[in-house]
């Protein structure tokens, strides 16, 4: 396998892996989230910010995927 190869399998697993985590942790978020909600409908707005907090690891993953395709070119 050529370095080019394995530069692109790891900006494949850098975006990968973070989305199925983020997914993951959305899932659970979002079920407790609107336990949450219908209890106590004041929380919207924690609820929101705790939903939206995971998204920044699939971000990160983008910036170090978009970083290791660079130094390829």
């Amino acid at each position: 396998m050529g370095d080019k190869a394995i530069m692109a399998l790891a900006a494949a697993l850098a975006v990968a892996v973070p989305a199925l985590a983020t997914a993951y942790a959305q899932a659970r978020i979002g079920s407790a989230g609107m336990s949450t909600l219908a209890e106590k409908p004041e929380t919207s707005g924690k609820i929101i910010v705790l939903e939206a907090i995971p998204e920044t690891m699939v971000i990160l993953g983008f910036v170090v995927a978009i970083m290791i395709i660079m130094k390829m070119a």
